[in-house]
């Protein structure tokens, strides 16, 4: 048989299954491994065009090459037509109400989307893209609720849940440079201080507040923090000058910042 003009054979490997082979092409991929090498503790990504023009993201991984598409999911699939697994289980969730239920399939399901979406987030990071990183991380985050609310194994829940501060970092990391693209410090400040307190939230709710001060990420972007206030040259923000009137006792001017940042822009 031929199939866009490639011929090709079936091989049957089960009463079911048969396998087909090209024919007039090889089906190694030795010269596209030899002419990427892959090197242990180095992301390497590039960005490609498919045959159709499309654009691609290639990950190099050991032994093998990862290809993604850079839009909805990252393997191209469509679930039930839906852009993401995410947009058909919350579409199926409002059709079925209170009969809606995860089971195994579903579970495993979310599992590969997950993992899909962390490997597309890495190649955006690596590649500077910024926004989609961002983008990529808030789908995440919020199959990560979704997948928690109707989680049917609180164990199996808890295995995404782990890995909550490390997409938030992505994210809030992510939304932080993009304002230092369009050089605006002043932003990325404020999008780091309520990131940070958008961490703390989660070690209160997880009960791990003593926890807080030591975590990596945090300790991260405090110091992205500080190296940005610094590069720029930025004074206190409203909040660090509220402190130190509250612990100068100065009441007066307390009480006037908290209204500047109660109402930001009023006069």
């Amino acid at each position: 048989m031929r199939y866009n003009g490639v011929e090709s054979r079936l091989v049957r490997v089960s009463p079911d299954v048969f396998v087909s082979f090209m024919t007039d092409r090889p089906q190694h991929i030795d010269h596209l491994l030899s002419d990427w090498p892959f090197s242990a503790g180095q992301i390497l990504v590039r960005q490609i065009q498919g045959n159709d023009g499309r654009e691609l993201l290639q990950m190099r991984v050991d032994m093998g090459i990862i290809q993604i598409e850079i839009s909805n999911r990252p393997d191209g699939f469509q679930p039930e037509g839906f852009d993401t697994y995410y947009d058909y289980l919350a579409s199926l969730s409002f059709a079925e109400a209170e009969a809606f239920q995860l089971d195994d399939e579903r579970c495993a399901e979310i599992d590969r989307e997950f993992y899909q979406f962390y490997h597309r987030r890495i190649c955006w990071l690596t590649l500077k893209r910024y926004t989609e990183a961002a983008r990529d991380a808030k789908h995440t985050l919020a199959l990560m609720d979704f997948s928690s609310a109707y989680s049917p194994d609180p164990e199996w829940a808890s295995l995404h849940e782990q890995y909550r501060p490390f997409v938030m970092f992505h994210k809030i990391q992510a939304l932080a440079l993009i304002e230092l693209e369009e050089t605006v410090p002043e932003g990325a400040i404020l999008v780091i201080d309520e990131g940070l307190k958008d961490l703390e939230e989660v070690f209160e709710k997880h009960d791990a507040s003593e926890h807080y001060d030591d975590d990596a990420f945090v300790i991260k972007l405090r110091d992205m923090r500080e190296s940005v206030k610094e590069h720029y040259e930025l004074g206190p923000t409203l909040t660090e000058q509220l402190a130190e009137a509250i612990a100068a006792e100065q009441f007066e001017l307390a009480a006037e910042l908290r209204d500047r940042i109660d109402h930001p822009g009023g006069t």
